[in-house]
């Protein structure tokens, strides 16, 4: 009898040994242009109830941020690691494959290491003549729709659904825009997210059936435009009472090719261009906004079922789980709209994490970028980074996540190009300064400096050569390398 119970004892201790030592799985959820737009970042009008209740016991990152406020870069800046001065991946078309063939890709780590790895949804951007990675993938990308509409009168492809149908430029642009919001009483899965989910949840039982350590990507498209979200999540909120941005012209002082104001937003049929309407009526801003939080609240709840089913199956206690949103966002602040500029609201993002040995969630006011979450989580598996393929920008914060010391940044660095020029950011806890410089040949540089005493939109450019605070930042953007010039655009591939 004393013989079977030790027997008993080694194979608890050996089987204890084991569950210490085996892989977290990895569940990472990317969100298309959700600024930090959650009740747990303390927004006063964003109805999160699913995000809010899980991040109680997760990391919630008050002071993370992109390196490029664009989805396709800040796609690259997070499965690569690398930021976008570093690689000269910019803008759309440009297959990081081109020139880096021998990259090795976030999931495609965990892959050489025995991983299944599998991407459902928007997780490498997909459209404007720019692809999918299948090396990094186990199985197929299981993809669906950025740009969709459930209307039955909708018949006709828009301007949008082709350029994410990755038709050209030409084409699209001879087709009509689509309208901005959609407010239909129709189910969850008559949109991308509701069915995105789904599959999720699908792949979360298969997973569990066949134990295998996984790294799943799942990637949603609201709040993206168009806000066409179904009507049950607009009528959470009272249009009326939505507010207006307080500040709707342009910082002082700011030079014009920091600015925006059409692009992107004047894609929809509802959207007057800046010559005939600038900025919005009250009207159109607020139904925008409604859309946008409308857009929250839905995707809120699809990422809620895969949590939900997450917990549910006792996979969250080997599941390190990242909620990611790719880049910030302007609902009007400064006139502006969407993204794709160097300011605040464009670059501050939502990162949420959770890890299994978490007890209780923490808000933490260091600084962190979207490159950092690469070597965090190849350390939280225990992977050795890859020697060569691409650069690696990002540091890890895998002791600092656990509570076992480590620190963050003291600033991030982002940037942006901008009409011929190269935008790049330092942004500490009081000031960020911008370096705008021409991106081919030579010219006078030029810079913004705000100050964000009064809050996080920007009102006035307080840059002096003296001022103590450029002298400072300067002196930090002077010991980053110099930006790698734009890739040029790779070969359209056949549909």
């Amino acid at each position: 009898m004393k013989k079977f119970s030790l027997t008993l004892l080694y194979i608890s201790l050996a089987i204890h040994c084991y569950s210490q030592e085996k892989n977290y799985n990895v569940l990472m959820i990317l969100v298309d242009d959700l600024r930090p737009a959650l009740g747990v970042y303390s927004d006063p009008i964003a109805i999160s109830p699913k995000i809010d209740e899980w991040a109680k016991e997760a990391m919630v990152f008050e002071r993370a941020y992109s390196n490029q406020a664009v989805c396709v870069a800040s796609r690259y800046n997070l499965l690569l690691g690398a930021r976008s001065t570093s690689t000269g991946l910019y803008d759309f078309g440009r297959a990081f494959r081109d020139h880096y063939s021998d990259a090795v890709t976030l999931p495609e780590l965990f892959k050489k290491n025995g991983y299944h790895t599998a991407a459902i949804g928007k997780v490498f951007h997909v459209g404007h003549n720019t692809y999918n990675d299948e090396r990094s993938w186990s199985v197929p990308h299981w993809y669906d729709k950025v740009v969709e509409y459930a209307s039955p009168g909708h018949r006709s492809e828009t301007r949008e659904e082709a350029l994410f149908s990755n038709k050209s430029w030409q084409e699209a642009n001879s087709l009509e825009k689509g309208h901005a919001w959609e407010r239909l009483d129709v189910e969850d899965g008559a949109y991308a997210d509701g069915r995105v989910s789904k599959e999720a949840i699908s792949r979360l039982e298969e997973l569990r059936k066949d134990g295998e350590p996984f790294f799943l990507a799942v990637g949603f498209a609201r709040p993206h435009l168009p806000f066409t979200v179904p009507k049950k999540y607009w009528d959470l909120y009272d249009a009326s009472a939505l507010p207006l941005p307080s500040v709707v012209k342009n910082p002082i002082g700011a030079p014009k090719f920091s600015v925006k104001r059409d692009g992107e937003i004047s894609q929809y049929s509802e959207i007057p261009l800046s010559s005939n309407s600038d900025p919005f009526s009250d009207g159109l801003t607020r139904t925008l906004i409604h859309g946008y939080y409308a857009g929250v609240s839905y995707v809120d709840a699809q990422i809620g079922k895969v949590l939900d089913y997450l917990k549910s199956s006792g996979q969250d206690r080997n599941t390190i789980v990242v909620l990611w949103g790719d880049h910030g966002y302007l609902l009007g602040e400064m006139g502006m709209w969407t993204k794709h500029v160097n300011y605040e609201l464009a670059n501050r993002i939502p990162l949420i994490i959770r890890h299994p040995e978490m007890e209780e969630g923490t808000h933490t006011m260091g600084f962190v970028e979207t490159v950092d979450i690469y070597p965090t989580l190849a350390a939280l598996a225990r992977l050795e980074l890859p020697h060569s393929g691409q650069p690696l920008d990002g540091r890890s914060f895998a002791e600092y996540l656990l509570g076992q010391g480590g620190r963050l940044r003291e600033s991030v660095y982002h940037c942006f190009p901008r009409d011929g020029m190269m935008g790049r950011a330092i942004r500490d806890m009081k000031f960020r300064l911008v370096e705008w410089h021409p991106i081919i040949g030579t010219g006078p540089t030029t810079y913004e400096l705000y100050h964000y005493k009064n809050g996080l939109v920007e009102t006035e450019n307080i840059w002096t050569e003296n001022h103590p605070a450029f002298v400072r930042l300067k002196a930090v953007l002077d010991s980053h390398p110099q930006p790698v010039p734009p890739r040029p655009e790779s070969k359209p591939r056949a549909r």
